[in-house]
């Protein structure tokens, strides 16, 4: 069932709980170095404050394990956000408690307020059910716009609502929900899953659950070299997961049952140490040489992967090519990105280093959604329930 989104909620003089992903670079002088993830919950900050809510932002900052750490205070983050809005945004002392319940008291509608670090307190990760009444005891209603905290059932994104009579999605959020439903339950075909990363073990569900989905599965980055193993390939000194070779051998098996097309590359970028200064060559075959480390795909290999991403409907993207960080091992997830964004594809980006790429390739405008959550959307295309979202109020 669908869930209830802060658009059929009626706002005015209501205190509003909005649990947003803030948890951003910040830099030697506190100052935020990205703001990305404030900027994304803008568009259901806005909507609130228009709406005359008296509005209170909670969210974590880094790892601070459930104790005060003055470093990852969101002092800068309520600076930066106060710049955006042009309107102040005060900082409480806390995220619970009776001071922050008598500022609560003191707002007007259409003000704003930033609660602490939420992971300042033990309770948060723990999923406290009194940390939870005292988040309950802020709000009338409460907000999820967190998709990146989704996976996790924790009080400020799954206990707080039970101690609330409304929780709702917020903007970013449902975009992200209809997103990511929209390609595992209803994609426009062909569909193409494009995954990369070091460890086929970071994505065993997501692999064994996208081949009964996909029309095609294209696999780079350290995670190839098993699979390459699997299929008899000599992969040299190449990251491997020889623990993981049955497990390989009985998705490519799966694929093959179903029809689905699954790419692994054709050639690689090799060197013998995973250093900048190394000298790279090309491995022009799916075999590397003794003492060789495959660190990126080749040319024949971005150029197979292009051609399948462009007869795509729906592409879903997680993972880098290669060593994406390192100059010589960054142009195939690079030549991928510029593939997505050329295609006429519903495209999804997740995950750190692939949003890197397309941002780094120039391209992020060209993408039809980028999801704010690496490892929720990846227990998303697992089909895994999460939990911060099946928390939320159905609509009726």
């Amino acid at each position: 069932m669908a869930k209830l989104s802060i658009a059929d909620v009626d706002l005015r003089d209501k205190r509003v709980l909005l649990r947003v992903d803030f948890n951003v670079p910040l830099n030697d002088r506190q100052e935020v170095t990205d703001a990305t993830r404030i900027e994304a919950a803008l568009p259901t900050i806005r909507h609130a404050l228009r709406a005359d809510a008296k509005l209170l932002l909670i969210s974590h900052l880094g790892r601070p394990k459930g104790k005060r750490a003055p470093a990852l205070s969101l002092a800068p983050v309520a600076r930066r956000l106060a710049d955006l809005l042009g309107q102040p945004v005060p900082l409480a002392p806390d995220c619970v408690g009776p001071e922050v319940e008598a500022m609560v008291q003191g707002l007007r509608a259409g003000d704003v307020l930033m609660l602490e670090n939420c992971r300042f307190h033990a309770g948060d990760e723990a999923n406290d059910e009194g940390m939870s009444r005292a988040l309950g005891r802020l709000c009338d209603v409460f907000v999820n716009d967190a998709f990146g905290a989704a996976h996790r059932a924790h009080a400020s994104t799954v206990g707080v609502t039970r101690f609330v009579p409304v929780a709702a999605a917020g903007f970013l959020m449902a975009r992200e929900l209809e997103y990511l439903g929209r390609a595992i339950s209803n994609p426009e075909r062909p569909f193409v899953a494009i995954l990369g990363g070091a460890k086929v073990s970071d994505k065993i569900g997501v692999l064994e659950h996208l081949t009964g989905k996909v029309d095609a599965l294209l696999v780079g980055g350290g995670m190839a070299y098993t699979f390459l193993r699997a299929e008899g390939r000599e992969v040299g000194a190449s990251l491997l997961e020889a623990d993981k070779l049955e497990v390989a051998r009985n998705i490519l098996a799966a694929a093959r049952r179903r029809g689905v097309t699954f790419l692994l590359p054709a050639d690689h970028v090799i060197a013998q140490s995973v250093d900048a200064a190394a000298e790279a060559r090309i491995a022009d075959s799916a075999a590397i040489p003794a003492g060789w480390k495959g660190l990126d795909i080749g040319p024949k290999a971005r150029e197979a992967f292009a051609k399948v991403i462009a007869g795509a409907k729906t592409i879903v993207w997680n993972g880098p090519m290669g060593v994406c960080e390192l100059p010589p091992f960054r142009e195939g997830t690079v030549a991928v990105a510029r593939a997505v964004a050329a295609s006429d594809a519903v495209s999804i980006v997740g995950g750190g280093d692939s949003v890197a790429a397309v941002a780094q390739a120039g391209v992020a405008d060209k993408i039809s959604h980028i999801s704010t959550g690496g490892g929720a959307s990846l227990e998303f295309l697992e089909g895994k329930e999460l939990p911060g979202v099946a928390a939320l109020s159905d609509k009726s």
